[in-house]
Order: C-alpha cells, then structure tokens, then sequence
C-alpha cells in the first residue's frame, strides 16, 4: 500500500467518530484514501459512508456510496432509505425497500416513520397493517409511527393505544411521547398528562418536550413553564426543542417582559441563532412585540442558515399582521428563490396573506402553485386556507366548490365555510352548514359558534341566536367567551332591542371588555341612543382612552341627532389628547396591481376621467330616485353649502375605487372593493342604485361583512 501501513481498526474509529461528529470533509479524506490506497472494499465500510452522506444532508453522495457497497445487506438497505425519508423523498425510499430480500424491522419502522412524518398517513397506515396481516413482529417504534399515521383520528389512536397496553409495548418511551403528542394535537390535555405521569422514571428530553407543547398548545402556558422548571431541576438538558416550547408559553401568556429575559439568555448560550428556537421567537415576537414583525425580522436576520420552517414562521408573522401581508408574499417569494419546496404551511400562511390583500389574482396563483407542487392536494389543512381566501376574495362559489371536492371535512373545514357564508349574509345557508356538520364527526368549537352566532346577528335571527348560544353550553359544554357574548349584545343591539342588549352585558360573568362595548354603542348609532350611546363610549374610552373608534361612532351619534356642539366637543377632546381617526380608504384590485383611494382623494393617475364618471353617475342615480343622505358628510349644516356635502358624498373612498373599477374593466365583469371602515350609510344607499344602472354585480368587503350589490338590491337586505 505505496509502504504506508493502514490499521482498519483505527480507519474505522476515524470514520466513526467523523459520523458522530457530522464531520464532513474528514469523511470526504477518509473516502479518498479508501479508493485510492484500495483498502478492501467491504459492506461494513461502505454502511458507514452512506450514514455519514446521509446524515450530512449529502444524499447524492450517499446514494454513490451505497452504489458501490460490494455485497448490500438489509443494514445497507435501511441506511439509504433512511437517507431518502429524512429528505422526505419517501417514494424513492419505497421503491428501494422492495429490493430487500428479507426487510427487517427496523426496515418497516424506516418506511412507516417516513410516510407518517411526511403526512401520508393512509399509506404509513397501510404498512402498518400489512406488518400486522403478516404477523411480523413489532417493537415501540412502530407503534409510534402508526400513532404518528393516525393524525387526527382519535379513535385509531385509542385502538393502538389498547393494542399498546395488550403487548407490554406502551412501556417503550417512544410510544409514549407519541401518546402524549397526538392526545394532545386532538384536544384531550387530561389524557396527555396522565400517560406522561404514567411514563414515571423513564421519561427523556423528548417527553418533557411533548407535555410542555401540549401544555402551549392548550393555552396553559404557567403549566408550561413550570414544567420546564421541574426539567431543569431534575437534571434533563434543555435542547432547541425545550427552547423553542418555553416560547410558545411566553407567547401563550403574552409575557413580552419574560419572551425578552429568555431571549436574553439564549443570546449568552448561542441557542439564538438557531432556526428552531429563531421559529420561537419569531412568533413571540410577531405576537407579543410592541414592534411586532420588525422585531420578529431583526430576529431572522440574525440566523445564518434558515430553514423552511423559519422561512414559513416569518411568513406566518407577516400575514398575521394584516398590514404586514405584502411583506407575507415578497417572503414566499425569496423561499423559492432560495430553492426550497414549499410545504403544505408555506402555503397555508401565504394564502391566508392573500386572504388579507382581498387579492383573487394571488390567492388563485397561490393555488396554482400548490397544484403543482409535490405535496398532495389532499392536504386538508391547505384546501381549508383556499376555503377562507375565496370567501374573503368575494369568491363564495369557488370556496363551496372547493369545499364540496374535499374527500374529508374537519372543524376547520366547517368552521371556514359556516364564517364565509355568515360574512356574505347567507345566514339561513351559514346554519345549514353549521347542521350538517352536527351530523358529521366534526365536533363545533367556540370559533364555530362565533360565526354562527354572527349568521345569526347579520340576518336578524334572534330567537335562533338565542338557542344556539344556549345550545353552546349545555349541549356541547363550550363556556361562552366574550367574543360570544359580543356577537349576542350585537345581535340584540342590531334588532332593536337596546335593554336586553345592555342587560346581558351587566349580567355577563366577567368585564365584557371593549369588545362588548364597542358591540353596544355601533347598536346605538344604527337606532339613534344617544343616551345608552354616551353610556357605552364612555365605558369604552375608560377600557382605551386613546384608541379612536369610540370618539369617532359618539361624535357620529352626535351628528346624526343635530347635536353639533357635542360633536364639536368630541373632536376638540381628540385633538387635545392627540387621538387620530383611522383614515377611510378602499382599494380594488384591476389587472393584478391593488389600487388604493382614500376620500377626496388626488393623487390617482385617472382621478379626473374618476371624477367625470362620478359626477355622471350622480345625475343618472338621482333620476332613478336616490337622494344624498347629507348626514353622512358629517359636517354641521352652515359649516358647507349643500353642493359641496354632496361632492364630499360622491368622493367617499368607496365610491371612487367602484368608479375605477367600472371604468377600467369589461362591461358586465363583477368588481370587488374592500373598506378599511364600515361601509357608509350614503355609499350604500348610492351603490344599489349604481349596480341597477350598469349592470353589474359590484361586491364591497368592509371591516364586518360583505355587500354583494346587484340589480339594485344588496345582500344583506338594509340588515346591517
């Protein structure tokens, strides 16, 4: 050997310790003197090459290495799969476990592993009952993986929970983690601690993970850091999954103060610059953070090396922020750039991003993609988010359709479609949904009543109201939150009946919270209760002294009763505490680029050709019956001439993206507007009477519902 002495043994331990350390380009040396100085090929060497390639993420050079293993055995045969499955390739993984004469059983754990974390559970399944119809032996990592493969399905995971127990098997630590985490995903928290209580001394860093998460994931969040504590005392190592859990905690409790301290640790040990614990604290930050995803993107940039998941909890940050949600679509952007494969969370994030945007071109070319990407379009989580996107793009047929395709429902599928329905004012179709899914096996949640509950309140159903939000409680044990409560202060609020709205909110359990009051003074504005109205701003404003709305829907209270001198005091106490009103604007989305109008707006390229049309427009509509309602320019009577109110009217921000919609589109194409505000009194008014004249059917999504205009009628039928 060119008079160089090899000692195989030492050559072994070399690459054994490159395999355990990831070492690389050791490895890489080691490969080249085992070609060049021709040290004798065996099937042991070349295993141990494949498992350092794999393991380095080299799965090219693995599958070279496993080429040229001269007599493959099944341990070559499980290393390479294993390759293949943890670069969810799991199909070629497939295909080379049908070459093994004889597989094994940590063969079968490799494949039903793969497919489960890869979230092809009937086929993870399927492998799993056929090792059961061949009356193979099993261990706790196949009884892991198949719990992994049963996903949401309860009723699976009690079946292989007992067949746990039957074969002494549930005392694998494995197993029970995989307990403890898909209990958990499924809602029974109870069930989750008691087996993490049963696992006694034999527990691992992983299990004390599992419960922490469940913990977070059920909103305990003390529980969850309490639990870490008791970790750290009892000598387990914090890893970046431990870290990463004790951040969901801070986020669940929304403890800035406690997310910035433990940040501040992890700076100190170097865990910050992991993308695991990065994913954390992008989402506490994009939460929790006075600075919200400016913060959350300090915190990516600091990570050298991110990975798809930090990638998709970046774009989840943006497009939680509403404001935020271009910024959603420039960051899926940058991950295919970067050459990753978006996943079935890239696109759930992305498309709820386009959900915001109001954007049809977006969201359809988000589904485009996701068609012909390699994750299937089974994906129930990815159709649920299209569900949501077509319903708030305007689209209900899309979504129904959608819907109606999918070969499985669950809540959120439910949940999704019931709130689209009740947002297009489709209340009586909303509660029908909301029926069949009482017949199917998914159960209701709170959200689910939330919607239901706002069906009801949109189309006047009152007394439906009423048995649906009792119903919440004694049949499906859900204790009503304050959003439930809001929706029925709304309900009665809408209908008229301002005592029994203000009485439920002195009876409530706890603080109804601006929400509840806001809920109250919007029904005060709708009938006229200036009295009650001033009741529920002022309870409003000791909750927020300096957010906006309750000045704003007083002050328009006041106007609408001619009381000028209290509006003009409402304004003047805004001014003095430097409370700024949201500014309205609309935007409509022509030939895929967002044009955005604010009222008496200028600055548009086609303002004039804007203006020209509007004021023709107004003749037309003013033959056909309609009259300005004055009050809603909210000016008091000798503060402007009627001419001029009237133009304040026809340059609301609504009124002027509907006009460039029309003028900028095909006869006879519907357009959707979105509003930043409650659509106005005057501009709905004036678009029954536009859509009438051209023709069209014109959709405007304001900051409660949509308005579906068309042959001079709206959907929701002046009920709003």
């Amino acid at each position: 050997m060119n008079q160089i002495s090899w000692n195989l043994q030492h050559f072994r331990h070399l690459l054994k310790t490159c395999i355990a350390e990831r070492d690389l380009l050791t490895g890489k040396s080691l490969q080249t003197l085992y070609i060049k100085y021709l040290i004798p090929p065996t099937t042991y060497l070349s295993n141990h090459f494949i498992i350092l390639y794999s393991k380095c993420g080299c799965l090219t050079s693995a599958h070279k290495a496993f080429d040229q293993t001269p007599d493959p055995n099944v341990f070559s045969f499980n290393a390479i799969i294993s390759a293949y499955a943890k670069e969810s390739q799991i199909h070629i993984a497939h295909k080379l476990f049908d070459k093994i004469p004889q597989p094994d059983l940590v063969s079968w754990n490799t494949l039903i592993s793969g497919y489960a974390d890869r979230g092809e559970t009937e086929q993870a399944f399927n492998l799993f009952l056929k090792m059961r119809e061949m009356g193979l032996d099993m261990d706790g990592f196949t009884l892991s993986g198949a719990i992994t493969a049963c996903c949401d399905d309860v009723d699976l995971i009690k079946q292989i929970h007992s067949l746990a127990v039957s074969t002494g098997l549930n005392s694998f630590v494995s197993v029970g983690n995989a307990l403890v985490t898909y209990y958990s995903k499924n809602g029974f928290l109870m069930e989750a601690k008691r087996i993490f209580d049963e696992m006694g001394v034999i527990k691992d860093e992983v299990s004390w993970n599992s419960m922490i998460v469940a913990y977070g994931q059920h909103r305990e969040g003390s529980k969850a850091l309490g639990l870490f504590q008791e970790m750290v005392h009892r000598g387990f190592n914090a890893d970046m999954f431990t870290l990463a859990s004790v951040l969901t905690a801070f986020t669940c409790l929304k403890d800035l103060t406690g997310g910035v301290q433990f940040h501040a640790q992890m700076i100190k040990t170097g865990f910050h610059q992991n993308s695991h614990v990065g994913s954390g604290l992008i989402d506490l930050y994009s939460k929790c953070g006075k600075n919200g995803v400016l913060d959350a993107k300090k915190v990516f940039e600091e990570i050298p090396r991110p990975d798809l998941v930090l990638w998709n909890t970046m774009i989840s940050g943006y497009s939680q922020n509403e404001e935020f949600s271009e910024e959603a679509l420039d960051c899926f952007r940058q991950v295919l750039r970067v050459g990753y494969s978006p996943d079935d969370c890239s696109f759930v994030c992305v498309i709820s991003a386009c959900s915001n945007l109001s954007s049809p071109s977006q969201g359809k070319q988000m589904h485009s993609l996701a068609l012909k990407s390699d994750i299937p379009m089974n994906r129930i989580s990815v159709n649920n988010a299209l569900i949501a996107m077509y319903s708030k793009c305007g689209n209900l047929q899309d979504a129904r359709r959608l819907f109606e395709e999918m070969p499985d429902h669950n809540t959120v599928s439910f949940n999704s479609i019931i709130a689209g329905y009740a947002q297009h004012g489709h209340g009586t179709e909303s509660l029908l949904l909301f029926q069949r899914m009482l017949e199917s096996e998914s159960a209701p949640t709170s959200i689910t009543f939330i919607s239901v509950l706002s069906a009801c309140a949109h189309t006047g159903k009152v007394e439906e109201g009423r048995e649906y939000f009792t119903l919440m409680k004694e049949k499906f044990g859900i204790e009503p939150l304050a959003e439930h409560y809001s929706c029925m202060i709304d309900l009665l609020g809408r209908a008229g009946k301002l005592k029994e709205a203000e009485r439920l909110i002195e009876t409530m359990p706890f603080d109804p919270g601006s929400i509840g009051w806001a809920a109250l003074l919007g029904a005060c504005r709708t009938h006229g209760n200036v009295e009650l109205g001033a009741k529920a701003a002022d309870q409003f404003l000791r909750l927020e002294p300096y957010n906006a709305a309750p000045y704003v829907m007083l002050g328009n209270i006041y106007a609408d009763a001619g009381k000028w001198d209290e509006f003009a005091t409402i304004r003047k106490t805004m001014r003095d505490k430097g409370v700024k009103k949201k500014p309205g604007c609309s935007w409509i989305e022509v030939k895929k680029r967002i044009h955005i109008f604010v009222a008496e707006d200028s600055s548009h390229p086609k303002i004039r050709d804007i203006h020209r049309y509007l004021e023709e427009m107004l003749r037309k509509i003013k033959l056909a019956g309609y009259v300005p309602d004055k009050k809603w320019a909210l000016v008091k009577d000798e503060g402007k001439g009627e001419g001029e109110k009237e133009m304040m009217l026809v340059h609301h921000s609504e009124k002027l993206a509907i006009a460039f919609g029309l003028i900028s589109t095909q006869d006879g194409e519907p357009i959707l507007v979105v509003k930043n505000l409650r659509i106005c009194g005057d501009c709905h008014n004036a678009i029954k009477f536009i859509s009438a004249i051209v023709k069209r059917e014109i959709t405007v999504r304001d900051a409660h519902r949509f308005h579906c205009f068309k042959e001079g009628k709206c959907s929701c039928g002046d009920y709003w």
